[in-house]
């Protein structure tokens, strides 16, 4: 198993904005981190991005193994668990028929998810509640937003 958290953050909404992962290969004993910025973004780019970039810097030789994504954003979780089957089926809009917003992004990280056999777990962690992985990632996308 790969092991991932993943965060974004905003000053402002929109805003400077920087994205954040750890990520951890269940035979490796440390965790290898990126981060990345935004001069003008939301804060749900960045959760978006942070995932996108994650599962870009897993290793190719990681085929067949089960990569979990815990993510403190329920907007990126529930919408890869579910909102993202009914939006394609509506041609990407909402069920009240608006566009879905950071459509590029959810395009990207839906295409790279269906690339991975398994594909990707996404599960929600709460937010500010300790865990220590949640924290530091909460930590690197605040740090990489200050200096966009």
């Amino acid at each position: 198993m790969i092991e991932v958290f993943t965060d974004g953050a905003c000053l402002g909404n929109p805003g400077k904005g920087g994205w954040a992962a750890r990520i951890k290969h269940h035979e490796q004993s440390q965790w290898r981190e990126i981060c990345g910025s935004e001069k003008i973004t939301t804060n749900n780019r960045m959760e978006l991005t942070a995932a996108i970039k994650a599962i870009e810097n897993i290793e190719k030789t990681s085929e067949n193994i089960l990569i979990v994504i815990r993510s403190d954003s329920q907007y990126l979780v529930k919408g890869m668990n579910s909102w993202i089957v009914d939006w394609q089926k509506r041609g990407w809009r909402t069920a009240a028929k608006k566009p879905v917003q950071n459509v590029d992004l959810w395009k990207q990280l839906l295409q790279l998810s269906l690339n991975l056999n398994p594909k990707p777990q996404f599960l929600w962690v709460k937010g500010h509640e300790g865990n220590i992985e949640n924290e530091k990632v909460d930590q690197m996308a605040k740090k990489a937003a200050q200096h966009a």
